[in-house]
């Protein structure tokens, strides 16, 4: 089946994607003109946006059809045909036979019969973030958003919504940075467990949907095994142009894959493709990629579910959930508290980050009630404290303390928990901001980076935020804070040091 664009997407893209040839003619005209060209040297002369340096903390949404079944994680829609695992052993006692209901059969029941728009813009204006990333296409292939290039999208199915675009008009509305993301890559082999016994993965009449559904690689990270055909290249090229025209987010998001180098060619010409149209339409973006996706300095480098152990040079982001275990909703989760988030951020944004924090509502579109809290709780702490987060930069020192971040993709719990003694630092101008990430209980702070021996500057003031002027002693050794009974708190607290 092939979608008819609307007059709305016809109108945004100025070429109709379902003309033969459309779109790489525009794709041409785009680079021809510049200021990009489709190469390393040139991609590396891109500059951040200034947005991007101090937005500090954006909500990533992962909601779709893997909403539905709500079950162990948003691999759902994969591991359902891989046999023998959880899901697949789930699927059938729940749904029975995979060539009689088969991930397709969800499509209905995804009705997003609750979704406001205009309300979870509000929850997440209140909960702090400067920018939102809904996921546009997930590794599934359920496209979020109106497509002429296929008619497995929301407006066609499920909710028969532009789900993409009703989210961009409401986060721009309230004055918050409109971004999505682009798992298609892995849609390659996603999934090729269905062919591993009878299933509807092969059913001619869904080819379009389930996709090549080839054999994935052994190790995910790999940039040679597997290698995607040119045609599906073509086709995840094609999808991201539209994605771009059609929506013109300031922030493009690329999952893991593709790292693959077959992906490298197309990856540099959409990459040079995005940056030129946003100087057509006079706004600055970013993309943001994990591991070898792009040359450094190309595009903002990100770790999932992990920290970095020094400062970087230029801005770089975390990407995590308020889940322990899973980015979509799922039924009996684990979630996160505010302290523990706002402690990751803290020390993300010492170090030059940015959080990307996920939320997975539920299929019906309401956002449950834990992660609701979560969200107003850092909310009410950044209303308090965002002085020292929002625009700042890096101090000399990240931070002292016995409890570091161990670096590296997936590694956020593998550390204990911070404790008295754990202290960040970001600085505006002449502002110092230090962060007590657990402050002790009788209220007295040592804070050795900030003595006369480490830190030259004089300081004339310190001030709690939120509660005011603080008395302090200095010397060699450190800086000395009297917080009195204000320190008894549960999440951290913050010194503005003049």
């Amino acid at each position: 089946m092939s979608a008819r664009p609307g007059p709305r997407l016809r109108h945004a893209l100025g070429w109709n994607p379902r003309e033969a040839g459309a779109g790489e003619r525009e794709l041409q005209r785009v680079l021809d003109k510049g200021p990009f060209a489709p190469t390393w040297s040139s991609l590396q002369k891109y500059q951040m946006p200034a947005w991007f340096r101090d937005a500090k903390f954006g909500i990533f949404i992962h909601w779709g059809v893997y909403s539905v079944p709500a079950f162990a994680n948003e691999w759902y829609s994969r591991n359902m045909y891989q046999p023998g695992s959880r899901e697949f052993l789930h699927h059938r006692a729940t749904y029975g036979d995979q060539t009689k209901f088969g991930y397709k059969d969800f499509i209905p029941r995804f009705t997003a019969s609750q979704f406001e728009p205009k309300k979870w813009a509000d929850l997440f204006r209140r909960a702090g973030a400067r920018y939102i990333v809904p996921v546009g296409e997930h590794h599934e292939g359920f496209q979020m958003y109106e497509s002429a290039l296929s008619s497995w999208n929301a407006l066609e199915m499920g909710p028969h919504r532009d789900v993409l675009g009703e989210l961009n008009a409401a986060f721009t509305d309230a004055g918050l940075i409109f971004g999505t993301s682009s798992h298609r890559a892995e849609h390659f082999w996603f999934m090729d467990g269905g062919r591993l016994f009878d299933s509807d993965v092969q059913d001619p009449d869904f080819a379009d949907f389930y996709g090549p559904a080839q054999p994935g690689p052994k190790e995910h990270f790999d940039r040679d095994e597997s290698p995607p055909t040119a045609e599906f290249v073509e086709d995840w090229q094609r999808r991201t142009q539209e994605l771009i025209d059609a929506y013109r987010p300031r922030s493009l998001y690329f999952d893991w894959w593709i790292q693959h180098r077959k992906f490298e060619q197309k990856l540099r010409e959409i990459a040079a493709y995005y940056y030129n149209r946003a100087a057509e339409w006079g706004t600055e973006v970013v993309i943001n990629y994990k591991l070898e996706g792009f040359a450094k300095g190309a595009a903002v480098f990100g770790v999932e579910r992990g920290q970095l152990a020094g400062i970087q040079a230029e801005p770089w982001q975390t990407d995590t959930s308020i889940s322990k275990s899973s980015w979509c909703y799922v039924e009996d989760q684990e979630y996160k508290t505010a302290r523990e988030l706002i402690c990751d951020l803290i020390d993300i944004v010492s170090k030059n980050g940015s959080m990307l924090l996920n939320v997975g509502p539920r299929a019906d579109g309401l956002i449950a009630p834990q992660e609701e809290q979560v969200l107003l709780d850092m909310g009410a702490w950044l209303a308090q404290n965002g002085a020292a987060i929002y625009g700042s930069r890096p101090f000399r020192t990240f931070g002292e303390g016995p409890t570091q971040a161990i670096e590296g993709q997936f590694s956020e719990g593998k550390r204990s928990g911070y404790v008295p003694g754990d202290y960040r630092f970001t600085r505006k101008g002449d502002e110092i901001y230090a962060f007590a990430l657990s402050p002790p209980e009788d209220g007295r702070l040592s804070i050795t980076s900030l003595g006369t021996r480490a830190s030259p500057e004089a300081i004339s003031s310190v001030e709690l935020l939120g509660a005011g002027p603080v008395a302090f002693q200095r010397d060699a050794e450190a800086l000395h804070v009297e917080l009195g009974a204000v320190a008894v708190r549960a999440l951290p607290a913050v010194l503005k040091i003049q």
